[in-house]
């Protein structure tokens, strides 16, 4: 037991009969609701842990019964996928879930105006508390920890405030400008990509250059009192409504620099993919950030590495913007 909380993977290797057609796609499913994702064919892998292995011994049990062969197995990989490979297949299936419910999101807000009588806002309450229990669904097999969780939360919390009746956010502007901390201790979740190295960066060179990065499990983390929590659910400085926390935080620290702006909005169209801004540097950008993540599994090394890609971005930006280029 002890064992299978330090890592490796439980794969369930299965043959089913071609007929009849529904009892393929039942089995589909299921493994779909317990968040397994397919790394070769009718190979279905899930992070070792003992609630792993009972869930998959009744799918496997159902296949043995239905006239398929079924074998379960628990694996370190070592030869061709490596393990941050998997993971990847991991966070990209629960970004695709959190995207499709931040599409939802969006759509809500843009149905509802923002002050709505009592009908409409019991109608947005019901369907916020949808969105909500999907969320909610998804981060139950959320094992890996996708990026894609922040951007839906600050949504979230924006349709949260309108049925609360309170003026949105994005209406009212940002909370008041945040006195720059020095020295503090700054939180954010291990796995860091381009928002939180982006954000990270921008903090020890902007903001507190006597910054301490602490990078935490979320679902381990406990808040200790002094600590500044970014690009996290509940932190300080996280994602609000359509702005990624790099964003959020150039506001609440009234931070205007024109080489700042533009270097938020490629990570705003890489974090949140909804091209919002449509910069020709996005793709050659995401490729680094994707290369440094891939290559450095360490937070405090992909750090380094991303703060000095943006150092010269900047450089580059600044003197883009001094020469007079648009």
């Amino acid at each position: 037991m002890a064992e299978r909380e330090k890592g490796g993977w439980l794969l369930l290797i299965h043959q089913i009969p071609p007929k009849p057609n529904y009892f393929r796609v039942k089995v589909w499913r299921r493994l779909q609701k317990l968040g397994a994702v397919a790394i070769k064919n009718s190979v279905y892998a899930l992070p070792s842990s003992d609630q792993a292995v009972e869930d998959l011994n009744w799918i496997l049990r159902e296949i043995v019964e239905g006239g398929g062969d079924a074998s379960l197995v628990e694996a370190r990989l070592i030869e061709g996928l490596d393990d941050e490979q998997v993971k990847e297949m991991f966070r990209a299936a629960r970004d695709a879930d959190y995207q499709a419910v931040a599409a939802d999101a969006r759509e809500l807000a843009r149905r509802f105006p923002r002050k709505l009588d009592e009908e409409k806002r019991s109608e947005l309450a019901a369907a916020l508390a949808r969105l909500q229990k999907r969320t909610g669904e998804i981060a139950a097999i959320d094992f890996i920890h996708a990026r894609g969780r922040e951007p839906l939360d600050g949504l979230l919390k924006e349709l949260q405030e309108k049925v609360a009746a309170r003026v949105p956010t994005s209406d009212r502007g940002l909370p008041r400008a945040a006195g720059k901390p020095h020295g503090a201790t700054w939180v954010t979740r291990t796995g860091i990509h381009v928002d939180r190295m982006a954000s990270a960066w921008l903090i020890r060179r902007f903001i507190d250059p006597r910054a301490r990065f602490k990078f935490v499990s979320s679902r381990e983390h406990r808040h200790q009192p002094g600590e500044l929590r970014f690009d996290m659910f509940d932190g300080e400085f996280t994602h609000q409504g359509e702005l990624c926390s790099f964003e959020v935080l150039l506001a609440r620290f009234e931070i205007s620099d024109g080489a700042l702006r533009a270097i938020a909005e490629i990570v705003h169209d890489i974090d949140l993919k909804d091209e919002k801004y449509g910069r020709p540097d996005n793709a050659g950008f995401e490729h680094l950030i994707n290369g440094i993540a891939m290559a450095h599994p360490e937070d405090e090394v992909r750090l380094q590495r991303a703060s000095a890609v943006l150092d010269d971005l900047y450089e580059y930006f600044k003197r883009k913007r001094r020469g007079g280029e648009t």
